[in-house]
């Protein structure tokens, strides 16, 4: 059954309450890899099991904005360029690789979305991380920065980075009816098949999803308490 997410009833949490209740369970242990994985291609868990985290991994970060949308949360997300790499043409995050500049994994989350979709980073407020992730295909450990803001940004994509900007919903990416198995083909011409999220006529894989699942699974059962705590 679909969780049901929305601030236009006011039995349910308002969107601060939900943010600062998300900020206290982000520093308590987390779901981690094995959430990570329930989302992941079999080609994926093979590598991240046999190869483990190589010391020469590039650090990077990405940034999960939470946001009110359409009186649900929205969370923002971007289509790359399709220029032949490892990750052209995929459904992403904001981020990527961590400067000299950036003191901590935020500084690159907070720096790479704002040259990316535009955003004011001094209006956006960071909640939390999420379990760390590498990606073996670009040798990238990623952090994601888990943030919110208090309205709607006013997103502007870089069209050098970002060929469109993708907004969704909590609530429908909890729904378990939009998950399924497709068949992807990868930047670099490698075709498997993966489970994804299927909302709002996209589909999200890959790394993307498996960030996406450890989130929901710390999400969830704050939805489920709020819900029955009105009921």
């Amino acid at each position: 059954m679909a969780l049901i997410i929305t601030f236009a009833d006011p039995a349910f949490m308002d969107f601060q309450h939900f943010t600062s209740t998300l900020f206290q369970r982000l520093r308590q242990p987390l779901p981690g890899r094995q959430a990570q994985l329930k989302m992941s291609s079999m080609r994926r868990i093979q590598e991240l099991l046999n190869l483990g985290i190589p010391s020469h991994a590039h650090q990077s970060s990405v940034l999960l904005l939470l946001y009110p949308f359409q009186a649900f949360i929205g969370i923002v997300l971007i289509l790359r360029p399709a220029y032949g790499g490892v990750h052209g043409g995929q459904i992403s995050f904001p981020g990527g690789k961590r400067e000299e500049s950036d003191h901590s994994p935020v500084d690159t989350a907070l720096r790479e979305a704002s040259e990316e979709i535009g955003i004011d980073s001094a209006e956006i407020r960071v909640i939390g991380q999420l379990t760390n992730l590498y990606i073996p295909p670009s040798n990238f450990l990623v952090t994601p920065v888990v943030a919110c803001t208090a309205e709607k940004p006013h997103f502007i994509a870089d069209p050098a980075e970002v060929e469109r900007i993708i907004e969704v919903s909590l609530h429908d990416l909890l729904d378990e009816g939009n998950v399924e198995k497709y068949r992807f083909k990868t930047g670099i011409g490698i075709t498997l098949q993966a489970p994804c999220y299927h909302v709002s006529g996209i589909r999200i894989w890959g790394a993307t999803a498996m960030m996406l699942s450890e989130f929901l699974e710390v999400v969830r059962p704050l939805i489920r308490s709020a819900e029955e705590s009105h009921a």
